[in-house]
């Protein structure tokens, strides 16, 4: 091997020479690009160093590889040939004798080949290549005839034969076939003709297949073999006619729709009717490998269809929702029906396997519901026990524009390969209906195709002509099998049109109108198909009809009896229902505390050094400091959610906590994952070792995303209740990129979609001198989404006042200051009768503040989480004394107390804080009020006067007094940003809100 690279590195610098750009792709070598220089080896001319040391690297591997010239070569080179001696232009010599030299040596005596042998050998290899590299950008894709779906009509150079200097007469020369191929079948050479067809027919066809990207040999080689093997796409006359059955289906309830709600929005399928053969083709295909259960994202086009087709949806309850005069008999405000999800089961007739299907709601916020299918998908396989994925599966459905517009896309992408994110494949089916809205794709992407994207995890890409059915399902079949053998994701791209405008009462000939007519000349994919099979003899002609007649009669008889139904019921369109869940549970507030010894445990653990284990010397004095907090019985953040978390495990809880930096903490306060100071990739997690019967605790870096990673934990979150599902930003202020999420699903998802989830959302807030990116959490954002009324107190029972508000809120929305009551908030998550999203700001300074720690007595059985804590200090002992009253929240609460102190003011200005902000404790914030009969009352909070909590307190309080007192507000003045980036300017700030509360 020395002596080869020595050879090599002898030879480059006269490679080097007359250097011109060309493709060379032969022999294995990925699609690069190389130099072609003046060699004085003759049968290198044209081949540049680079190509010869990868051929090199391969021969090393498989000597038999290569041709056999080129074996001989490198075994020349091996025994210490120079360049110029290693290949001999004469007659070939295969025969190598080794005669002894005069030293007694063995001395080479090298071979030699025809330089005509090489160059062929090396034309056809390169032929080859370029069709498996740039075949799809040929191949006849568009139904209409009229686009390229790669944007270029253009024919690449290196797919034409004067490109490699041939010409007609070359094509009936017989080459050999290189390792690199199937298309021979059982045959080791061809002429040039058949190759050349036959790789056009592979490549160039209805299918154009995107793969040479993949750097893994393995892949790329099981790619070839299902498209480059002769008669691969084979279908017998059972698959035709099934495939003919859902088409027909397909296109006939559009159809059906079309005539009885001609004005209606429905966003139909017509012109890409073959997605619904297509989605039952992989789950044939998926479930006969072992998947149980399909978890179907898709956007509104289409999904009335699907919902009807593919996950059989009862049509009766389909066509309700078209009628506007019934109104839902049960909670929410619904969504229109192209919107809606479902959960189901029913029986595969192909597999003869119940298979369980379900499509995630979603809101017209295209590619939104990405990440939530995939953190649903993930839970079903985690609490399934499925590690491989073998038995729960995802299928996203994407619309062109949006895979290639919308970032989202990306950031789910890089999501499928990470440990605890991945679902080990998904697989991908773009509806490419060459359009945006009204947009041309030209104008809508850079990339030369849509599906670009994918690239970026090496997924391969099958691109398909919609009007070629069979073409598609083969694709499907491909597709389901790369999933269940690679454990990767997979796209189809279904090129296809959209037979009406944006919806169908669009008018697209205002901005396509070339396109449109087309549209309306071509027949639909239906018409091709089925003329084409009863010719064919797979069909006949009465049996079309009468497929077509018994489906028609299907609808029919669902119309029928769906005008009968005097209600609709939204729980009915429940993608993750939670069965036997909360039935029959009194509504009443939970205790929260555990007993002594638990808390004492966890403790103990989560402080102590691991055994044999070398930490960070850092890092021990952390951990003796939580020691030394727990033998005195005290609390700071991190052990109060450590306690938290291994509780809800001691009970069977699994617990998950992921984010950006959360195994540490943003703060470096929690380190959760211990790494190991010598070893690479050694970790411990104290919080997986405190019970041998215990749930999992998953804590788990994020990739740098807030939109797909909440998103995914949202779908986590909705599979099973008895899990605390919580997201950390690394600062409140970045959950802004994720605001589609909350706005459309985590605060919105239970009115429009019955969808009850339970995340926790940690969301670092506190005005700390550390600028406008890294102050606020927007608490006011989520505050104006909450859904109590400000005007009225609501009538409940006293008792139950405080349950039966979250009971009706959409969310709640928190800002503790003790470690206690997040303990407290954390546990409550899974100790109510129902579920509700948590929002909470969480504290910066206040992780290592002495005077923010609990005592463990606070947190012990028979406590709860307090909604407000009420002042208990002087100023409570003569309340018709005190001066003044100041509510505020938050970390501010311990600039008042300090400032108060300061001032001697102890008597005179009393200070509580609301830990719960929504919904709003009226019933608390009264009784304090009232408590303090003589005294100004004031709003303090940090932020700005139009950011932070006043704009939803100050209606509130007011009702809360009947609006018999004022009160005022305390703070910064109205800001464009939320916080100042100079620090001096922000302490003038905090001393001028200061000295405005203790002003008497």
């Amino acid at each position: 091997m020395y002596r080869v690279k020595t050879f090599l590195q002898t030879l480059r610098p006269i490679l080097a020479n007359g250097r011109t750009t060309r493709t060379c792709g032969a022999l294995g070598v990925q699609n690069r690009q190389y130099v072609a220089p003046v060699a004085t080896e003759p049968f290198l001319n044209g081949t540049s160093s680079m190509y010869v040391e990868q051929m090199y690297e391969q021969w090393l591997d498989d000597p038999s590889s290569v041709h056999k010239s080129w074996d001989i070569f490198f075994q020349n080179a091996q025994e210490g040939a120079t360049p110029g001696s290693a290949y001999e232009t004469q007659t070939v010599a295969m025969q190598r004798t080794t005669p002894m030299s005069t030293t007694g040596q063995t001395a080479p005596v090298f071979a030699t080949v025809d330089k005509q042998v090489i160059e062929d050998h090396l034309v056809v290899q390169n032929i080859i290549r370029a069709y498996q590299i740039r075949g799809h950008n040929i191949a006849k894709l568009d139904p209409l005839g009229i686009s390229s779906a790669d944007l270029d009509d253009n024919v690449p150079t290196e797919l034409t034969l004067t490109h490699y200097r041939l010409g007609k007469a070359d094509l009936s020369r017989v080459f050999t076939l290189p390792q690199t191929t199937y298309i021979g079948g059982n045959k080791t050479a061809l002429p040039l003709k058949d190759i050349i067809e036959r790789l056009e027919e592979t490549y160039c066809r209805h299918i154009g297949v995107e793969f040479m990207f993949i750097n893994d040999k393995q892949q790329c080689d099981w790619i070839r073999k299902k498209f480059e093997t002769p008669n691969a796409m084979k279908f017998t006359k059972m698959d035709k006619r099934l495939i003919l059955e859902r088409l027909i289906r397909a296109t006939r309830f559009e159809e059906f729709l079309a005539r009885k709600w001609s004005s209606e929005k429905r966003f139909g399928l017509e012109g890409c009717e073959v997605l619904v053969p297509a989605l039952k083709c992989i789950i044939d295909h998926c479930s006969a490998k072992g998947v149980e259960s399909f978890i179907f994202g898709m956007p509104h086009r289409g999904r009335l269809n699907v919902l009807a087709n593919v996950c059989r949806k009862p049509l009766e309850q389909l066509f309700c929702q078209f009628d506007p005069k019934l109104e839902a008999a049960d909670e929410g405000s619904g969504d229109v029906k192209y919107h809606l999800g479902m959960a189901h089961e029913r029986f595969n007739h192909i597999t003869n396997k119940t298979v369980h299907l379900a499509v995630v709601a979603n809101p017209s916020h295209l590619e939104a519901v990405d990440p939530v299918v995939q953190g649903k998908t993930r839970a079903e396989q985690f609490y399934k026990g499925d590690e491989e994925g073998k038995r729960v599966m995802s299928v996203l459905i994407h619309g062109d524009a949006a895979f290639s517009g919308q970032g989202i896309v990306y950031e789910t992408f890089h999501l499928s390969d990470l440990p605890e994110y991945t679902v080990h494949g998904t697989i991908h089916v773009v509806v490419n209906n060459q359009i945006g809205f009204t947009t041309d794709p030209r104008m809508s992407r850079s990339s030369p195709y849509c599906t670009d994207v994918a690239r970026v995890v090496n997924a391969p890409i099958f691109h398909v002509n919609a009007d070629d059915p069979e073409a598609v399902m083969y694709v499907c079949q491909v597709a389901s099998e790369w999933r269940a053998e690679f454990g990767k994701d997979v796209v189809i791209d279904l090129v296809c049109y959209r037979r009406h405008g944006h919806n169908e009462l669009d008018e697209p000939m205002f901005t396509q109108p070339m396109m449109y007519r087309k549209v309306r000349e071509h027949p639909h994919t239906l018409k091709l198909y089925s003329r084409a099979k009863i010719n064919e003899g797979v069909m006949t002609q009465q049996e079309f009809e009468e497929e077509e007649v018994n489906y028609d009669r299907i609808c029919e008889e669902a119309f029928l009896n769906a005008k009968r139904e005097s209600q609709i019921l939204n729980r009915e369109w429940l993608d993750s229902p939670w069965r036997g869940f909360f039935t029959d549970v009194e509504l009443k507030y939970p205790t929260t505390g555990v007993d002594m010894d638990t808390l004492k445990h966890i403790g103990k653990v989560f402080s102590a050094l691991p055994h044999d284990f070398v930490v960070h010397g850092g890092l021990k004095r952390i951990l003796k400091a939580r020691g030394d907090l727990v033998k005195n019985d005290r609390v700071d953040w991190a052990l109060g959610e450590a306690m938290a978390f291994g509780s809800l495990l001691k009970e069977g809880i699994h617990v998950r906590l992921s984010g950006q930096d959360v195994e540490r903490g943003t703060f470096s306060h929690r380190h959760h994952v211990l790494h190991h100071q010598t070893k690479d990739r050694m970790t411990t997690v104290p919080l997986n070792q405190l019970w041998k019967d215990q749930a999992r605790y998953t804590v788990c870096n994020s990739s740098l995303s807030e939109f797909g990673v909440l998103g995914f934990e949202l779908g986590f979150s909705m599979t099973n209740p008895n899990a605390l599902v919580c997201w950390e930003a690394q600062f409140g202020d970045f959950a802004n990129t994720a605001q589609c999420i909350t706005d459309q699903f985590v605060s919105s998802g239970q009115a429009k979609w019955i969808r009850q989830s339970g995340l926790v959302m940690l969301l670092p807030h506190g005005y700390e001198g550390m600028g406008p990116e890294h102050s606020s959490a927007r608490p006011e954002r989520f505050l104006q989404m909450s859904n109590d009324d400000a005007d009225v107190i609501p009538y409940f029972d006293i008792d139950k006042f405080d349950i039966q508000q979250l009971n009706d809120c959409n969310m709640q929305i928190l800002n503790c200051s003790t470690p206690a009551n997040y303990f407290h908030a954390l546990r409550r998550q899974i100790a109510l009768p129902f579920r509700k999203p948590l929002i909470m700001m969480t504290p910066k300074s206040l992780l290592r503040l002495p005077e923010a720690r609990s005592s463990m007595h606070e947190m012990t059985e028979g406590t709860s989480f307090q909604r407000m804590y009420f002042e208990d200090g002087p100023a409570s002992e003569d309340p018709e004394k005190t001066k003044k009253l100041l509510l505020c929240t938050g970390r501010v609460y311990y600039d008042l107390v300090k400032e108060r102190d300061l001032r001697g003011l102890t008597k005179e200005i009393a200070i509580s804080r609301i830990e719960q902000l929504a919904p709003f404790p009226f019933d608390l914030v009264k009784a304090e009020t009232n408590k303090y009969v003589n005294a100004k009352l004031m709003w303090v909070q940090e932020e700005h006067k139009n950011m932070g909590a006043w704009s939803y307190i100050q209606p509130r309080w007011s009702t809360a007094l009947n609006r018999e007192r004022r009160f005022r507000y305390c703070g910064r003045q109205p800001s464009a940003a939320t916080a100042t980036g100079n620090k001096q300017t922000h302490v003038k700030e905090l001393e001028s809100l200061l000295h405005d509360a203790m002003s008497l």
